[in-house]
């Protein structure tokens, strides 16, 4: 069943992708398989996917340890500084960096793991959600400066989760707001930084992101059914 979702969800995106008239290439597809078994992590791998999002570290690395082949981890949730430790050396993109003191204690990891970059995103809550983690647009700048000059971290771009509606199209407005700031972040050309990825986009609302332009959507119920919380991982 997971495959043929991943294939609805492949074919929407396609869609999206066409109406925005961008390439299917622009865009990348993170599974998001938190609080999924590994069973079922297998089979979309049989696809040929290798981009999975996982929002907890001790989840992603009891994951990672046992799943032996070479796949790209995104850790897409909140991530806590005495956690760092045990993923800057296994996650490819840390998606949810939004303090200077997160970036420090990733900076100190790094260095002692042998790391020489860490690729991030800075998270915006673009929206202004009391519950959601995030530093404002207006922060956005300062916080990218301050992490540019961290040798061993390197901004790629920007995350944001937006707000959970009805009708994808009410956080359109967010979606463009977040394309805005990073082009006007990438016309600054800081060293150190990039800008070239947007995260945004979920299951309610990435093809929305996608005509917005969203680099890497973060699809997870679409292709793997609701979450299962209670299981023990």
């Amino acid at each position: 069943m997971v495959k043929e979702n991943l294939m609805e969800v492949e074919s929407r995106i396609q869609a999206a992708c066409a109406r925005s008239g961008r390439s299917r290439e622009d865009v990348l597809l993170i599974a998001v398989s938190k609080t999924k078994p590994v069973e079922l992590i297998r089979e979309i791998m049989e696809t040929g996917t290798r981009d999975f999002g996982e929002n907890k570290v001790q989840e992603m690395c009891n994951k990672i340890e046992e799943i032996k082949e070479p796949l790209n981890w995104h850790l897409i949730g909140h991530l806590q500084r005495n956690k760092v430790k045990y993923i800057v050396d296994k996650a490819c993109l840390i998606h949810s960096v939004d303090s200077v003191r997160l970036a420090e204690e990733i900076q100190k990891e790094a260095v002692k793991k042998g790391v020489s970059k860490v690729p991030v995103l800075i998270e915006v809550n673009m929206a202004q959600e009391d519950s959601k983690d995030g530093i404002s647009a207006q922060e956005t700048e300062a916080l990218v400066r301050a992490i540019a000059e961290l040798p061993n971290l390197q901004v790629r771009g920007l995350m944001t989760i937006a707000p959970f509606v009805d009708d994808p199209e009410e956080n359109r407005v967010h979606f463009r707001a977040m394309r805005n700031l990073r082009d006007r972040l990438k016309a600054l050309n800081i060293p150190g930084t990039e800008m070239e990825e947007l995260s945004m986009g979920m299951t309610n609302d990435f093809e929305v992101a996608i005509e917005e332009g969203s680099t890497m959507v973060r699809v997870g119920t679409a292709i793997f059914g609701e979450r299962n919380y209670n299981k023990d991982l």
